[in-house]
């Protein structure tokens, strides 16, 4: 027998009506189609499933960017600014002192290093530590005496190595302090001190409270001194977590600017 195509679709078109208006009824038509003809319809309706012929575009979020540190937001010259820099060739006024200028234990400082040496103080001896503040703000004058000092009892290449001449002291700036060991009171200022118990836990500890070991080993031919590890420098938390977590080894390499050990007139 020749196909009949117009029964097929016609029956067809019958059979999808007939489900979308009386439902089961359909049925009985469905049965009246030939093998053949029920293939083919049913095929018809599973080409293309509704639920796989729509596709919904799916678009991957954009990635927040991650904040970068601003270090520009405080000055590098500016005597008053946490972050100043002062070096081997970037001198500061003679005449500069702190305005705000606080007493802890002994050895003045500025009021925003107070809170965070005091901590780091009592860290420290929580911890077994000793801990002692021998010195912070020098003033012109005082360096040049401390300088003149080793000097006289070392010579000019040690002092060259170990003590600013005045003008370059960060002492001036009252953001530097030197520590001295409480358990080896004969390693304070000495390269002793790198080993005693306060100077392992300054070398482990210090960036938590915002200050730098600011001449290092490693650092030496940047900073223009040799390692001293009792010398902190305060620049604050954010900037300490800063520089630990990129690996910066000194302020020099953090703001990209000069240093080394000679002075600008040699």
């Amino acid at each position: 027998m020749r196909p009949r195509p117009w029964r097929t679709v016609a029956l067809a078109v019958l059979a999808v009506v007939a489900v979308l208006a009386v439902g089961g009824a359909a049925t009985g038509l469905w049965t009246e189609l030939s093998t053949g003809e029920q293939a083919r319809f049913q095929g018809l309706t599973e080409v293309v499933p509704w639920d796989e012929a729509i596709t919904v575009p799916s678009f991957a979020p954009r990635p927040t960017p991650t904040p970068t540190f601003d270090l520009a937001q405080h000055s590098t010259s500016d005597p008053t600014s946490p972050w100043v820099i002062v070096n081997k060739q970037r001198p500061i006024a003679e005449g500069y002192e702190p305005p705000d200028l606080v007493d802890v234990s002994g050895a003045f400082v500025r009021t925003a290093v107070q809170a965070d040496l005091a901590a780091m103080v009592g860290a420290a001896q929580a911890a077994g530590a000793q801990l002692v503040v021998g010195s912070g703000y020098r003033s012109y004058a005082e360096q040049a005496s401390a300088r003149g000092a080793i000097e006289a009892r070392r010579g000019f290449a040690h002092a060259e190595r170990y003590s600013a001449r005045p003008g370059f002291s960060e002492h001036q700036t009252g953001l530097a302090v030197d520590i001295e060991s409480g358990s080896d009171p004969g390693c304070s200022f000495q390269t002793c001190f790198a080993r005693t118990v306060e100077g392992v836990w300054l070398a482990e500890h210090a960036g938590e409270f915002g200050f730098v070991v600011r001449y290092t080993e490693q650092n030496t031919g940047v900073t223009g001194y040799a390692p001293e590890g009792w010398h902190l420098r305060w620049v604050g938390r954010e900037l300490t977590a800063h520089l630990r977590e990129k690996g910066i080894g000194s302020l020099e390499e953090a703001f990209g600017v000069p240093g080394g050990p000679a002075y600008p007139d040699g």
